[in-house]
């Protein structure tokens, strides 16, 4: 196992709200890892911090986040950590632009304008999205224009499209209709074969269907982490069990 991401006594406080406490974890690489927990956990804090969001929300962070060995509070140019760590979030949101020109936005902020290599980077981010079949004549299209499964793969595409290590999601599929669900799930067991994943969501069969480990939040706690299958089926905690066969949340 390669432990790709690593928390070590990880603490968040916005003001006087203790938002995760002592928070220890491994991440393996090229694996899904789902974080589930009831409303106001810590669940989206925890995502938040592994690309360092929470310094936009006026967060105090106390203890260890390191991305392969690497202290990410600590000298890390945090432009380059959120490329290496990117995020699609629970609503779709494509920029009010062009289906390409949204995922070439990326990798021209990040200095590459020639034409033709933008050209495959966001052919290749589309077809890792599952979404270049669809929208490969539509590419001058406005991307408010796709339906709402699509706009959220959009997002993903865009993730892509800057060749990051890790993918967070926050509920990325909430939104999105059954069948559109089903496509996202389908792409997030794909993509870890060239990424590492950690998805929150609220749903405990999606948890179960996509992840190899999860982790279990409660009050800023983490209670509970290990392999998905024995999360599910034979929990360490009482209150994993309690939560998973939906006693509380």
């Amino acid at each position: 196992m390669r432990v790709k991401v690593q928390t070590r006594d990880l603490n968040v406080h916005y003001g006087r709200v203790h938002a995760l406490k002592d928070v220890s974890i491994d991440i393996e690489a090229n694996s899904v890892t789902a974080v589930i927990g009831p409303s106001g956990c810590g669940k989206t804090t925890f995502l938040r911090v592994l690309n360092r969001l929470v310094d936009l929300d006026g967060a105090r962070v106390t203890g260890k986040v390191f991305l392969d060995g690497e202290d990410i509070f600590n000298g890390v140019d945090v432009t380059s950590l959120r490329r290496r760590v990117g995020m699609v979030f629970q609503q779709p949101n494509p920029f009010p632009m062009s289906i390409y020109d949204n995922v070439a936005f990326g990798p021209r902020i990040h200095g590459i304008r020639d034409k033709k290599r933008l050209d495959r980077i966001v052919e290749a981010s589309l077809r890792k999205a599952a979404l270049w079949s669809e929208v490969k004549d539509r590419l001058q299209e406005s991307a408010l224009r796709l339906s709402g499964g699509q706009q959220q793969r959009l997002c993903i595409a865009r993730a892509l499209a800057v060749q990051p290590e890790v993918i967070l999601m926050d509920e990325p599929c909430s939104a999105l209709d059954p069948v559109s669900t089903a496509r996202i799930e389908a792409l997030i067991k794909e993509l870890k074969r060239e990424y590492t994943l950690v998805v929150v969501t609220h749903n405990m069969h999606q948890a179960a269907r996509i992840s190899d480990h999860t982790a279990f939040f409660l009050n800023g706690e983490l209670v509970e982490f290990g392999k998905t299958s024995q999360i599910f089926t034979n929990p360490a905690e009482k209150r994993t069990e309690d939560y998973i066969s939906g006693r509380f949340g």
